[in-house]
């Protein structure tokens, strides 16, 4: 277990915001977690669990002890006559992972490609791209159980996902009991994913229920595209739409996309009849965030250094350099301003994606 003091987190988030953690835990195996909670001092302390980054706004220097997961590994658990099923450190580039899949002939996550992160994070937030979501491709996962040192394995069911959601996301019912995780117990502050299983589909085919796809499959000619056609396709489209966080700093889409009923979608259409709209399976309408947000003007708005993206307005973005680089401060107040603009107008609450610490 490697314990490094006062360390800059401005390398570890997206955003490329400056703040610092007291305390950072480098955790390399499953092992190093039962060091930390062995631990007189830092084993009581609250924690926070930091993968890529890609996923938070720091609004402050950060007092929890930091678990900057960096579990690695990948490899094929086994082979069945309808799946891969390939298992994955936690701390593993999730990019990365869904090329190496493609590599060794694995198809299945090609949609997911380019996706900023770790695949620890993935499940938190069951992301999801382009007609496809981490729980579509999901077989299991491993975690610890820091409350008790307990390790288990969740399968899909029990990992509760949803729309940018899951059992992660959500705090225990009873914080600090001492008690083995009770069914439908949220765990989010209390559990560390460890590693995570995928079921890769056989016989595999293209997922191609996303608009911009459809098109590219219909310029091509292609009426049965492989799967490294549509993980160059879903490269290209992203860069084209989104900042390269490497460039310019941010955290994806920064709101997700919010839900009505059949008659809310109506009432807005008779009002503004091009908002963008998908019908779900529920029979519930599913309204573009960044249609919204663009409608009330913000695309290129700026709050300080923070602005929104004037190619993609549902990406907040680092307008700062360095040391003189956005605040989560900024970010917040503008994403405050958003929420208020939309709902005055459309009467819709735009919830954000990223953990807000």
């Amino acid at each position: 277990m490697l314990v490094e003091k006062n360390v800059s987190l401005q390398p570890y988030n997206t955003f490329g915001i400056v703040a610092r953690a007291e305390t950072l835990v480098r955790v390399r195996s499953v092992k190093d977690l039962e060091s930390l909670r062995g631990d007189p001092v830092l084993g009581r302390r609250p924690f926070f669990v930091l993968g890529g980054g890609s996923n938070v706004v720091l609004t402050g220097d950060v007092s929890a002890v930091v678990l900057k997961m960096e579990i690695r590994g990948r490899r094929l658990v086994r082979e069945t006559p309808d799946a891969w099923i390939v298992e994955v450190g936690a701390g593993e580039p999730w990019h990365d992972t869904v090329d190496w899949t493609l590599e060794q002939g694995w198809p299945g996550l090609e949609n997911l490609a380019l996706i900023p992160g770790t695949v620890g994070a993935a499940p938190v937030q069951n992301i999801g791209a382009y007609g496809v979501e981490l729980q579509d491709r999901f077989e299991s996962l491993d975690a610890v159980d820091l409350a008790t040192g307990q390790a288990f394995t969740l399968d899909a069911a029990q990992c509760a996902f949803g729309y940018r959601d899951s059992v992660f996301k959500h705090a225990p019912a009873q914080p600090g009991t001492s008690e083995c995780l009770p069914r439908g117990m949220g765990l989010a502050g209390r559990a560390v994913i460890t590693q995570v299983r995928f079921r890769l589909p056989k016989p595999w085919k293209p997922e191609l229920g996303y608009l911009e796809l459809e098109r590219r499959a219909a310029e091509m000619g292609s009426v049965q595209p492989t799967a490294w056609q549509i993980f160059n396709w879903v490269c290209e489209i992203r860069r084209a739409k989104l900042p390269d966080p490497a460039v310019l700093g941010n955290a994806g889409s920064f709101f997700k996309n919010p839900t009505v009923t059949p008659e809310q979608c109506q009432d807005i259409i008779a009002r503004d009849p091009k908002i963008v709209h998908y019908p779900m399976p529920d029979g519930s309408i599913k309204l573009a965030a960044g249609w919204l947000i663009d409608a009330c003007g913000w695309k290129g708005k700026s709050v300080g250094k923070a602005a929104v993206y004037e190619k993609q307005a549902l990406v907040l973005v680092n307008r700062g350099q360095g040391m003189d680089s956005v605040t989560g401060g900024e970010v917040m107040t503008l994403a405050k301003a958003i929420q208020t603009s939309v709902y005055e107008r459309f009467g819709i609450r735009l919830e954000p994606e990223p953990v807000v610490v």
